[in-house]
């Protein structure tokens, strides 16, 4: 009997893959990029993760059009603007989604390090472990990959962003991770996608209501995030989610 990949060898694993399906796909279109993942390389072991934010509904969508039972993750972080919560079930309900997963912060860490829903007002990373970066290692647990919406346009922290990243011994897939502005405004406009109403008054990168304000005219998209703070990251696209997962066992 085969012993079981120990931890650290995974890791290696998932990082050889990763860029072995980046030289093998990265260049390819989004939609051809999520069909092969879906179907293919990691059939059944495959999931999406929304904020339901600004330019959610592209990926969401090129993913319904392949498989609208694949699961969809979503961080209820319990700080979201009633907008978000809105637009999710609308998209959810455009696209014919089957199988949205909303996550939620553990309970008994809220009550333990911020019983008064304040924590982000004195510790913003934190706050974000607790109501994101812990939730979303419970969610993706079961998964091989899964598929983000990240775009190297957003921000200078994404500019080198691949298509296909290791997390520990899982993939990370951001299928739009080569698209521009315009690349994006011009499938929302030509499949007629519904928008963040959020988006009219100036939010082009929409997290909790408490650390998120409209984008100043010249700034980039995430500039609207922890206004004033040197932080530019909640944490789960960074090594803060892969020691959740370890911390976890997962």
């Amino acid at each position: 009997m085969l012993a079981k990949p120990r931890p650290r060898d995974a890791e290696v694993e998932a990082l050889g893959r990763a860029a072995s399906l980046d030289a093998l796909y990265g260049h390819l279109p989004a939609e051809k990029i999520v069909e092969l993942s879906i179907r293919e390389e990691f059939a059944g072991e495959v999931a999406a993760v929304s904020s339901f934010g600004a330019d959610s509904a592209v990926l969401l969508d090129i993913i319904a059009r392949v498989d609208r039972t694949l699961p969809v993750l979503f961080l209820d972080t319990g700080k979201h603007f009633e907008e978000t919560l809105s637009y999710r079930d609308a998209l959810v309900a455009d696209f014919g989604l089957t199988d949205l997963r909303v996550l939620t912060p553990d309970e008994a860490a809220l009550e333990r390090l911020d019983p008064d829903g304040r924590l982000h007002q004195s510790d913003t990373d934190a706050c974000c472990d607790i109501r994101k970066v812990e939730p979303l290692a419970r969610g993706v647990a079961p998964f091989r990959a899964w598929f983000t919406g990240r775009k190297r346009f957003q921000a200078s922290t994404r500019a080198a962003l691949p298509v296909f990243e290791s997390v520990g011994s899982r993939i990370r897939i951001n299928p739009l991770a080569r698209w521009t502005t315009s690349d994006q405004a011009d499938y929302m406009r030509s499949h007629s996608l519904r928008e963040n109403p959020l988006v009219a008054y100036g939010y082009l990168s929409i997290g909790c209501f408490p650390c998120t304000q409209p984008v100043k005219p010249g700034e980039d998209a995430r500039s609207g995030r922890w206004t004033g703070q040197a932080k530019v990251e909640c944490g789960i696209h960074l090594t803060g989610l892969d020691a959740s997962l370890t911390d976890a066992s997962l």
